[in-house]
């Protein structure tokens, strides 16, 4: 309780840390900058050229999901409750006891033991036979290592990426492991852009932090890894088959709300029958992953998302009504105004706080996610939209996946992109999907 207290209420103590005067001015600046530019609000500014176009319609997404997801939040609040009064706690639950009550309750509901999966996702079978193998049936390419070729760390690996008929696409660079200079975290950047301008072709690095194998023993990694591994492929996918005349409008060169879409899509591919199969070897008894951890898996892949979706929710939804003010009046003490913004949506849910509270929700006051944090949330619905469409027309079969390649990865941001996307489903995004596959509904 005091580490949760202290953690949500730091930058707001009346002392050199406090930032809420701070906070306050940036607001006010950046509504008088869109008004120099002729916008209503910060918000209207910055959405323009996003998949949104406009705060309302980015809020509208917000709203219609948070209803079912506070819902969802409260199913799963009682679900702890019942399990703290079994165990005759003799108290109400606090949002500092939700982490270690659920991960209870989690163990209870699917019996997920991380020391029984791992030993199925040695790093490099994952890679090769898992993110690999999804790529060629997917899209029909293929990888070479090449020895030739400089790196900048021992560990680094570089491979030659084909195209399914044989030509040279790509250069691509992996940077496997955890190393004492290196940041932490995964992300795919590009070396170089692809550019027909410039006839460049795209060189591109995945980077990771899986611990190295040591002592002859492997490294294995969790499903979350795994994931993370598809998902970082997949803004490589948007790399490698970016077929744009300029830099600027190619590859990964979209909107914030339309980015992450691309690698929430391969995501999917880690789940694939055909490919989890393929992958998903024991590395010491050679067996395929048994179909019941499978099925624990994926059952355990909408756990506790009540609760993950109104936090997301309510992080996003600050950040909105901080950049959709159009009147320097309407602008209220940091604390005030946070609570009655997150009580109009009915976001207010004492057991699940907002992500990050306004003091120090540093990605929207200096991380370059002012009016951007709704990103997430769009994205996912598209991924989710996606999904559907491909799921109801035979999955991840090479015809859908030429299909995405054609209207999603190759065209950047040189096309109107709800159009795009309209092109590749046949309809506009829809909020059903989202809530059927977060299992809010």
């Amino acid at each position: 309780e005091r580490l949760f207290k202290s953690s949500f209420n730091r930058s707001q103590n009346d002392d050199d840390g406090d930032t809420r005067a701070t906070l306050e001015k940036m607001a006010k600046l950046r509504l008088q900058k869109a008004k120099l530019m002729g916008k209503k609000s910060y918000a209207e500014w910055r959405l323009q050229d996003q998949m949104a176009q406009n705060p309302a319609v980015a809020m509208d997404l917000l709203a219609k999901i948070a209803k079912p997801a506070v819902e969802k939040s409260k199913i799963e609040a009682k679900d702890i409750q019942d399990l703290i009064d079994i165990q005759h706690g003799g108290f109400k639950l606090e949002p500092w006891d939700w982490n270690f009550y659920s991960e209870q309750v989690r163990k209870a509901k699917y019996d997920l033991d991380e020391s029984q999966i791992k030993p199925y996702f040695e790093v490099n079978n994952v890679l090769e036979k898992g993110v690999f193998y999804a790529a060629n049936k997917m899209y029909g390419i293929t990888f070479k290592v090449r020895k030739d070729l400089p790196v900048y760390n021992s560990d680094v690996v570089v491979y030659e990426v084909f195209d399914k008929d044989g030509s040279s696409l790509a250069i691509y660079y992996l940077d496997f492991y955890t190393r004492d200079n290196k940041n932490g975290g995964a992300w795919m950047n590009n070396f170089v852009n692809q550019s027909h301008y410039l006839k460049q072709k795209p060189v591109i690095v995945n980077v990771y932090n899986f611990a190295k194998p040591v002592g002859g023993n492997p490294s294995l990694i969790s499903f979350d890894d795994v994931t993370t591994m598809f998902h970082e492929f997949g803004h490589t996918l948007h790399g490698l088959f970016a077929n744009q005349k300029y830099i600027s409008l190619s590859g990964t060169s979209v909107p914030r709300d339309y980015v992450e879409f691309p690698s929430q899509i391969n995501e999917h591919a880690a789940l694939d029958p055909e490919v989890l199969k393929n992958y998903a070897i024991h590395y010491q008894t050679k067996e395929v992953i048994p179909q019941a951890l499978i099925e624990k898996i994926k059952k355990a892949e909408t756990f506790n998302k009540g609760y993950d979706v109104t936090e997301l929710l309510a992080a996003a939804t600050l950040d909105m009504a901080w950049h959709s003010v159009e009147n320097e009046a309407d602008f209220k003490p940091t604390l005030q105004f946070e609570n009655e913004a997150l009580k109009k949506y009915g976001l207010l849910v004492n057991e699940v706080p907002t992500r990050y509270h306004s003091p120090y929700f540093a990605h929207i006051w200096s991380g370059g996610y002012s009016a951007g944090y709704y990103a997430y949330t769009w994205s996912k619905t598209l991924d989710y939209n996606a999904f559907d469409w491909m799921q109801a027309n035979g999955g991840l079969t090479r015809t859908n996946c030429e299909r995405f390649r054609k209207y999603i990865l190759s065209v950047g941001n040189s096309v109107d992109l709800n159009k795009a996307f309209k092109n590749f489903i046949g309809h506009e995004m829809k909020i059903e999907p989202y809530l059927i596959n977060a299992g809010l509904k």
